[in-house]
Formats: structure tokens, sequence, C-alpha cells
């Protein structure tokens, strides 16, 4: 087995010109590629391996004492997951074809073009990281495991979708590029996005900010800060988040409705980890992470032309989506007693006792503003709960505020359902049969909740049923026993 590599495992030079080292170093960290660590001797070089572990090795293959030729399948046999870039004087194409066999990542000619060199190497940490992170997310589903469970203590959930959102975190926290996430209003993603930067371990804060309804300028100024004199009313200097972020995480809500000349601006700082503050002559150089979130449909925005494509692209390099309550409504129960509980304590009352009926209740429901939406009506409740046994008013009130009343939506054409039918209308009977048979379904056999959902009260609908099992007829029209 291979030793625990450090979390960020340097580039490794191997060369016995030091010119070149020293040349090839800087040229590394002025594109921002770091850390870089330089050999001269061959032979040092798996030992270093051994106890350090590498992003990447770029090898000569001539050398003194060990060449390159023979380091290359000790280090592909030992540390297969490590590319390696040869990188040599000789032109031959044979020796280049023999090093591509033995595992070689890419092969470059002194001297190589500077930015072939960097993209070169850029690719190949690319590529080890996703592999890391592959082998980390095979990990963790096979093992079925969470190793900070603490990191996701505010999400209640007892969720399989949830459960597997979470191990997906775990095996990018370690990444540095950007996270993407995406899911309707209020299924928790700020919660989520803290989650993420707890589980990172990084040494800086988690720094929010809701980009809606921001103009470029107030983007910009918020983001980048200002300096003295950069515009009226700009009296002294001031650092943007993105500094005070710094080490940390930056996390940029509702990214959805960033105004397009502010995404070009993002772009830029996620593509170089640089920024200007506005008035600044010089550029400031960033190792915050990003994390966005949105509600919206960006694929769609890409095709409307309202949300760039190359800011997309970049910003998907991990792309999380939280399921909404509909999809998750074992969580319902949990969630429910949380709130009572919170609520409760809020308002210096003793938690009340949720009907069985309560749950039958919420299960039928869509909960369009998903767990903020649950979250509203619970407080509701408990506000105006006395004593006993909770009300179930207030949630009938919520769920389906219009069970008892006239509907007008269903008299227009374009709600009536039997207007897609086609061929022969049911019979009333038919219908009734139908009706009864979903609303029982949704509300999983409770009747007095199908009751409700009919807009009956719970004798009616007793009557109706028992009328339905006297004739012996189905939804399918057919008596038991009949074929359909």
């Amino acid at each position: 087995m291979n030793p625990p590599v450090k979390k960020n495992p340097p580039i490794v030079l191997v060369d016995d010109e030091e010119t070149v080292l020293f040349s090839s170093k800087i040229l590394l960290k002025t594109a921002d590629v770091s850390p870089v660590i330089t050999l001269t001797d061959g032979r040092k070089l798996m030992p270093f391996l051994e106890e350090n572990g590498a992003a990447v090795v770029v090898l000569d293959l001539v050398m003194p004492h060990l060449s390159g030729t023979e380091i290359l399948p000790k280090i592909r046999e030992r540390f297969p997951e490590i590319p390696v870039i040869v990188m040599t004087a000789t032109q031959e194409v044979n020796i280049a074809v023999q090093c591509m066999k033995d595992g070689a990542f890419d092969y470059l000619i002194k001297p190589a073009e500077n930015s072939r060199f960097i993209s070169c190497v850029r690719r190949a940490m690319e590529v080890r990281s996703l592999q890391r992170e592959v082998g980390t997310l095979k990990h963790y589903l096979l093992e079925d495991q969470l190793q900070h469970a603490e990191a996701f203590a505010a999400i209640i959930t007892k969720s399989r979708k949830m459960r597997a959102v979470f191990q997906y975190v775990e095996a990018i926290a370690p990444s540095s590029e950007p996270v993407l996430i995406i899911g309707e209003t209020g299924v928790g993603k700020e919660l989520l996005a803290n989650a993420i930067h707890l589980v990172s371990h990084r040494n800086g804060p988690l720094v929010a900010l809701n980009v809606a309804g921001l103009d470029d300028n107030m983007f910009s100024d918020t983001l980048f800060g200002h300096r003295k004199g950069a515009f009226t009313g700009a009296n002294e200097n001031r650092e943007g988040l993105i500094a005070a972020a710094a080490g940390g995480s930056l996390f940029l809500d509702e990214i959805g409705d960033l105004k397009e000349s502010s995404q070009v601006k993002l772009l830029r700082l996620l593509q170089e980890r640089k920024y200007y503050p506005l008035g600044a002559d010089g550029y400031l150089k960033t190792d915050a992470r990003i994390i966005c979130a949105t509600n919206r449909d960006l694929k769609f925005m890409m095709a409307e032309k309202t949300f760039r494509s190359d800011l997309y692209f970049r910003l998907s390099s991990h792309q999380v989506r939280i399921p909404p309550l509909r999809e998750r409504k074992e969580d319902i129960p949990l969630l429910t007693a949380q709130f009572l509980e919170e609520s409760a304590r809020t308002m210096g009352k003793s938690a009340p006792i949720p009907p069985p009926e309560l749950f039958h209740l919420l299960n039928a429901y869509d909960f369009p503003g998903n767990v903020r939406e649950l979250r509203a009506i619970t407080f509701d409740a408990v506000a105006r709960h006395q004593s006993g046994v909770l009300s179930l008013e207030r949630f009938r009130d919520s769920v389906f505020p219009n069970a008892d009343e006239h509907n007008p939506q269903i008299d227009s054409a374009a709600e009536n359902p039997f207007k897609r039918i086609a061929g022969r209308l049911p019979t009333l009977r038919d219908a009734e049969i139908f009706l009864l048979e979903e609303a029982l379904e949704r509300a999983q056999g409770n009747k007095s909740l199908a009751a409700t959902l009919l807009g009956l009260s719970r004798q009616t609908l007793n009557y109706r049923l028992q009328q339905i099992k006297k004739s012996g007829l189905t939804s399918q029209g057919t008596r038991p026993g009949q074929p359909r």
C-alpha cells in the first residue's frame, strides 16, 4: 500500500542542469503552479516520493548516476497514480515511443515552449486530481460511510439521496476547484455550502454573498473592494469579501441572477485566481475556494444567452444537486419534529404532540417551498397552539387552502384533465372511482385526509366507498376476479 500523500503534493522537477531547474521553477510559480520541488540527482527521487508523494513529476532522461529511462518504469510500478512528464533534448522517435509505452503522461523536447510546458503540467495535475477524487468517491460509496458526519449535523435527514450527496461532498472536499450547488428554493443550499467548507478543513472563514439584485459596480466593489479615490465617496481603502475569505471559502448565492458584465469578472477570477480592486493599478491573488448556488436552470439560461457557457463549465468542475423535499419525504417526520422543538423553545412553550394524521397530510403535499416552507408552516402552527395535541387546522389551511371551496381553475379548459382524453369519456361512476382511489393513495389510506383532499366530509367519503364496494367495481371498470 502506498503511504498517505500530503494534501497539497508538490510538482517535482528532476534534471541535472540547475539552470533548467531554476528557469522551470520560476516559470511555474509565475503561472501560479505550486508548490514546486527541484532535484538534481535522480537517485533522490524515489526516496522523496516515498516520503512526500507528488502531484506531477517532470523527468529528464539523460542524467548521471541514474537516468530517467531507468527511473520511469520504477515510478510507474511504485506510484502508478503520479503522472510523469518526460522532458529531454533527445529527439529520437523510438525513445519517445518507448517512454509512452512505459507510461509517461507526455513527452516534451527541450527547450519546450513556455505555454506548452505550463499547460502540460496543469493538465497532468487536473488528471491526477480527478483520479484521486474518483478513487475517494468509490471508497465512500462502496464503504457507505461518512468520515466527517459532524460537518453535516445541521442538515436533518435520513434520506439515501442526501447521504449520497454528503459522500460526494467528502470526496471533492480536498479539491480547490469551484463547486456549483443546484436546488430549488428552500432545500438548504447555504447549509450544504457550510458543510463543504467544514469538510474541506480550510484555515480561513466561509464568507457569503447573495448576488441577486447587485449591479456590476456594486458586485465589483463588494467582492473586490476599492482603493481610496476610486470613485466619489471612496475616502479610504476597503477590502472586498474575496480578501476576507482568504484561505477559506467564498459562497456566492443566487449566481443565476448575476449580471452578464459581472459574469465576465467572476470567470476571470476563477481562471486566473487574480482580481483588481476598483481604482487599483495592480492585481491581487486569492486562494479562496469559490462555492456557488442557484435555483435557476443554468442550461436553459445558456441557451437563452443570459448565462455565459464558459462560466457555467468553469463552475461545474464539481456540481451538487440537492433533491427537493418531495423526493425525500422520509425526512418530513424528522424535520417536523425538529421544527416543533425549535419553535416551542423559541416561543417559551412545551413542544406540542403531533397527531398521527399530520404526517399523512404532509406526505400528500409537494412542498414547492421545500424545507423552508415546512419550517414556516410548523412555526405558525405552534404559535397558534394552546395546549394538548397539535391541531391540524393550520396545516390543512396551508397545504390545501381551498379544499372545501369551489376552485375556479378546475373549470378552465387548460386544467380540465378530460380535455386530454381523445376517446370515450369515463362515466360518472368511473370518474368517481378514479378520484376516490387517487385521494386514498395520496393520503396513504387515511380517510380523513382523503376527504379533505376531495372537499368532502368523512361521512360522505365513507358512504361513497361503501357504495362502490357494494357494486364490486374498481377503477378499471371490472369486478374482482374479472379479467381487465
